[in-house]
């Protein structure tokens, strides 16, 4: 969606007797010329400016640094792995090399960096050293977090351009979510179930976008079983969670399982974007007319109005162009039921499903509307 000015930000200073509205503007002209972003940037600068007018607290203004300076530091970090798909592992620190846990952690990493997935883990021992010793620096990124004991990085990253630091837990949260093109979550303590819970409520409830989130535990373990026994006698019995918010996460007992299970998700399935009022989900091959007949009858409960519409790409997503070889499937997405649209997903990945899968050679798509 374009950005939409803040106006109450703007009014502020215009109450105040102040208007540096064009004088920010003309500045960023002069670094940014033509940029599509300078609304934002300009936005950034105003708010920042009316932290300083009211210059209430050292603390606040320090928390703003900070937080802005481990944005920046890892956006220029991070700009260099662009494109590649990445996985985040998550698990104890405190895992012992001789336990079962870190033997499949090692080999999860080894099987996602043949899949030429990158792997992303806290950085630290444990299921996260195991995790980048079998990916290799490579496939290996470290998004550390900054205490006064237990947590140093791995040998594998410890040193190098893989590895950030933050002194946020909540921008190193951003990171592991943003990053990610699929989760790995193993059996830890209290920061593997937050980082395991807080994934879980942003994809279900659509601040995140859709990925997979498998949970992965050795055979025979009850870690990750327990804890669907739970969710499912006290969290759905009670209709906290709607029962196909259970289709957000997957139970597997081993590697192989677990990268199957991220790499079936992309067999079509590309991305999704919200693009003015419509959602879009981005597809490597078309459906078929009989998938796609099904796709309006199997899954109208997630319109809010409309049908399913399978477009070629136009030109109006213009901020990505990389992209404009893939078929869209655009509906009128209720935003809430993010369990059912992985079912959706599900479905347009069988490829029996895809028009190259009846022997069609071309895409049957109707154009984008203006």
């Amino acid at each position: 969606m374009p950005y939409e000015p803040n106006d109450r930000l703007l009014q502020h200073f215009e109450a105040n007797g102040v208007d540096l509205t064009q004088q920010v503007e003309a500045q960023l002209q002069l670094i940014a010329p033509n940029s599509p972003n300078i609304p934002l940037y300009r936005d950034m600068i105003l708010t920042a400016l009316r932290m300083a007018q009211d210059d209430r607290s050292r603390w606040n203004a320090k928390i703003t640094l900070q937080a802005i300076r481990e944005l920046d530091h890892a956006f220029r970090v991070l700009e260099q792995f662009k494109g590649r798909r990445k996985v985040t592992v998550f698990g104890s620190a405190r895992t012992p090399v001789e336990s079962p846990l870190y033997a499949l952690a090692r080999e999860v990493g080894a099987a996602l960096a043949r899949s030429d997935l990158m792997v992303i883990t806290g950085g630290g021992g444990g299921i996260m050293a195991a995790a980048h010793e079998g990916a290799g620096l490579e496939h290996s990124l470290g998004f550390n977090i900054t205490l006064p004991f237990e947590q140093h990085a791995n040998p594998t990253i410890d040193g190098t351009e893989n590895l950030l630091s933050f002194h946020f837990f909540f921008t190193r949260k951003l990171f592991f979510v943003k990053e990610a093109d699929a989760l790995v979550l193993c059996p830890g303590g209290f920061g593997t179930l937050d980082e395991a819970l807080e994934v879980l409520t942003l994809i279900q409830t659509g601040k995140s976008p859709l990925v997979p989130v498998v949970l992965l535990d050795a055979p025979g373990g009850g870690f990750w079983q327990g804890a669907l026994d739970f969710i499912r006698s006290q969290l759905e019995a009670n209709r906290y969670v709607l029962p196909t918010d259970l289709k957000l996460m997957r139970l597997v007992y081993s590697a192989e399982a677990a990268v199957d299970e991220i790499n079936q998700f992309y067999a079509n399935f590309h991305s999704t974007r919200w693009l003015k009022r419509e959602f879009v989900i981005r597809m490597n091959h078309p459906l078929s007319e009989r998938a796609l007949a099904q796709v309006q009858k199997e899954f109208a409960s997630l319109r809010l109005s409309g049908d399913f519409q399978q477009l070629a790409y136009t030109g109006e997503e213009h901020d990505e162009p990389q992209f404009s070889h893939l078929t869209r499937l655009v509906f009128n997405f209720n935003g809430r039921d993010q369990g059912r649209l992985r079912e959706l997903v599900d479905y347009i990945n069988l490829p029996e499903n895809w028009a190259q899968a009846q022997g069609k050679t071309q895409q049957r798509v109707a154009p984008e509307p203006a």
